[in-house]
This record gives C-alpha cells, structure tokens and sequence, in this order.
C-alpha cells in the first residue's frame, strides 16, 4: 500500500521545496498524462505541462481549458500532466531539445536555475504593472532572479503549528508559544511537567528545510549577494547555539539527527510530542489517525523569530523563451492565475492563492471563533501570506547548503565541536565548494 500525502497529488511539488508534511490516507495517485517531447504542435496550440495535477483536478482543468479556447476562438490548449519526480528531467531534456511547452509549472528553486541559462520569457516587458500588482509583492519577488522575472505567481502553502491543548495544559501553558523564545521556555515546560517533547524539528540534509529558514526568522542572513556564506555572524551563531542548546539539554528527541519529518508527525499522532509544524489541511489527517489527539488538536501560526518572517511554498508558471506561441502562452498563464480561477482551485485543492483579491475572499477571512479547528487553520494560514516569503535564496546548490550547515549543526549538537567552530567550518566549506 503506498503512503498518500498531500504533496502527492502535485501539490507536493510545493512542499518538497520546504518540508515534508501531511501524510495522509492510502492509495496510489496515478499520473494520466505523458509529456512527449516529440509531438507536433499545430499552429494554435498552447502546451500546458502540470506536476502531477491528475486525476484529482483533472475536471477543474477541463473546465478551465474549455473557458479559455471559447474565449478565444481557433485556439486549443493541450495539457500535459507530468509526475513530479519526473518534471525536472523532462523539462530540461526539453529545453535542450528545444520541444519545451509554452506553458510550464515549475517551482521557484528549480526554475530559478533555468532562468540563469536565459531559458524563460522576460516578463517585465510583457505583464502590465496593473496586472503584476495582483500577485502578493513578496511571492512574486521568489519569481526572479538578478532583478528580471521569470514567472508568475500560482498556488501556495504555508506551515502552521498544530497543537495539543491537553498537553500544553498540563504543563501550564496557557498559549502556544509564536516565536522560538517562547519555544524554547515551552520546551522546559512540556519535559519537566510531562516528561514528553514540546516539538520535532529534523536535522536530516535530505529532508526538511524548515531549521535552515529558522536562520532567517531569527534574523541571519544565509548568503550575501556574491553567494557568499554570510552567517557566520553574532545572529548565525545565535541560531546554532539555540539548537544546540535545545539538544543538548534533551529538549529535543534524539531522532531528530537521523530521522525526518515523517517521524515528527508520528510523534504528534502518538501524543509524544505537544506541536507539530505542517499544513492546515493534516488536521484532518489527524482526525482520521489519531481521533483522540485530533479531538485536542488546535491551530496557530507558524513559530518565527525577531524577524516575524514566515516561510512560504511557491508554485508558478513559467514560459520558455523559445515558445512559438509568446502572446497565447502569457494570455493563458494569467487566466490560470487570475484572482476568479486561483480562488476555485484553492478551495478545490486545499490550496492558497497568490493574488490580493482571492485572499480577501469570505472562504479565507470570514471564518467564525466557533468554527472547526480546519476552518480556523485555513484562516490562519491565509493571513500569515501577509508576512510570507521564501526564505531561503534562490540558488542552484541550496540543497548542498543545507546539507553543508546541518552536518555542522549536528557536529555542535553532538560536543564535536564548539559553536564558534562549527559556525566557521560551515562558512568556510560553503565558500570553498
């Protein structure tokens, strides 16, 4: 039986960018679609290429298609649904070949490494300022690269902290802690009281990013404009010692060093752990899993620092400088993307939209005290894009970043080195790769 999470219906390829979140029910989620980078396109055709938006949205998108072509007429748009662990490489083997489609959803990192070959549409000459103005001004900033943008806003998600209300009860917590201070005195409070962990967040390289946006919510700066390691400074330190605080003080399980996401959120449903850092939307997962924790389960707004940034996953749609069909594929990626059209996708697929005007929907602010904790998520969620952004920068070897400062966090966790130490040994391997 395969694991079925959000980010497995294409949505994923949101979170992947950020953490592993929301593991949900079981069944497979088959892919229909398959790009051919050797069909012929005829003469009024838009290519589409999702990630792996079929079957769950496959009617949203006949619907949205069928709209557009009846707007304009002697134009057809063939969609071409991608699974999202194949995406990368058939879209670079495309643009290669130059068989690339004219419309492409990517997210940011990724397409942010093509847009340094020039391999996307300038669109800052091609979208009027009325029209960008739509787009939350920090989501479409994740959208360029070197001042020029190279895509344009889609749907979004943003972390929230679950948390069980018995558990903070019990150790006098009358709120769930917001920022990591509060995090911390929670995590002293939770152990001494309950003898549990307030929280998981992983040190694993290949999973989650959610400790290296912690370095910018706590206000160090990763890289500086050269690409240059820039945390090795009184704030980049602040964030090490924190960590390795925590570790050492046994307010962190031990796993969090060998094991991912995935163990948080078992943790959370087994009541071992007070908080969990996911999508609104596992709130449902946990009624359905653990109905005794999802009955004392509530939401709050993710956990930031000094700086109140939250972190935010971005997916756009990109056009490949090479389309033959510029003017279509820019008229058909704002439709996708207009306020009407991302607000109906966002309530079809647990989603938030990029545009002002969707957000200010009654969906996301009209939602009663007295509603269900999942309602009140939502709304927590779409507030928080007043302050989200992608934290981490838009480079080719971010991964290899992230590896490079955990291995040095875990290394200051563990007494292999001193803070100081572990600090300028990640400064200086970043620097020197």
């Amino acid at each position: 039986m395969k694991v079925k999470t959000w980010k497995n219906i294409g949505i994923f390829a949101l979170l992947g960018l950020f953490l592993s979140w929301a593991i949900a029910s079981c069944s497979p989620t088959p892919s229909t679609g398959q790009a051919s980078s050797s069909s012929a396109k005829s003469g009024g055709e838009v290519e589409f290429w999702t990630m792996q938006l079929q079957p769950q949205f496959t009617d949203y998108f006949n619907a949205l298609i069928a709209e557009f072509e009846k707007e304009n007429p002697g134009t057809t748009v063939k969609w071409v649904d991608v699974p999202w662990g194949d995406m990368q490489s058939k879209i670079l083997t495309a643009v290669s070949a130059g068989t690339a489609p004219d419309v492409v959803n990517l997210n940011p990192d990724f397409a942010a490494q093509l847009a340094g070959r020039n391999a996307w549409l300038d669109l800052d000459s091609k979208i009027p300022e009325g029209d960008r103005a739509q787009y939350l001004p920090k989501i479409w900033q994740a959208n360029t690269l070197d001042g020029k943008s190279f895509g344009i806003p889609w749907y979004l998600s943003t972390s929230v902290t679950i948390y069980n209300q018995d558990l903070l009860k019990r150790s006098g917590i009358a709120k769930p802690p917001l920022t990591y201070e509060e995090l911390a005195q929670a995590a002293k409070q939770v152990k001494e009281k309950t003898g549990k962990y307030a929280f998981f967040t992983t040190f694993v390289a290949e999973d989650s990013g959610e400790a290296l946006q912690s370095f910018v919510q706590m206000g160090a700066q990763l890289l500086n404009p050269q690409g240059k390691a820039a945390f090795n400074t009184p704030e980049g330190k602040a964030v090490f010692q924190y960590w390795t605080d925590l570790y050492k003080q046994n307010l962190l399980p031990k796993e969090v060093l060998t094991q991912g996401h995935r163990r948080a959120i078992e943790l959370y449903q087994s009541g071992e752990t007070a908080m969990l850092s996911t999508g609104a939307q596992f709130l449902k997962t946990i009624d359905t899993n653990a109905p005794a924790i999802g009955k004392v389960s509530a939401a709050t707004a993710q956990i930031s620092g000094s700086t109140n940034k939250k972190s935010v996953a971005v997916m756009n749609l990109a056009i490949p400088r090479n389309t033959d069909q510029p003017d279509m594929a820019l008229k058909f990626a704002l439709f996708v993307t207009n306020n009407a059209n991302q607000l109906t996708f966002a309530k079809a697929a647990n989603v938030l939209p990029s545009t002002t005007q969707a957000l200010q929907d009654p969906y996301f602010t009209g939602i009663a005290a007295t509603a269900p904790p999942l309602d009140q998520a939502r709304s927590i969620s779409a507030k928080q894009m007043q302050d989200a952004e992608v934290l981490v920068p838009n480079v080719k070897d971010i991964k290899e970043l992230q590896k490079i400062v955990y291995d040095n966090l875990q290394a200051s966790m563990l007494g292999e080195k001193s803070v100081d130490q572990a600090v300028a040994d990640a400064a200086a391997e970043w620097d020197e790769r």
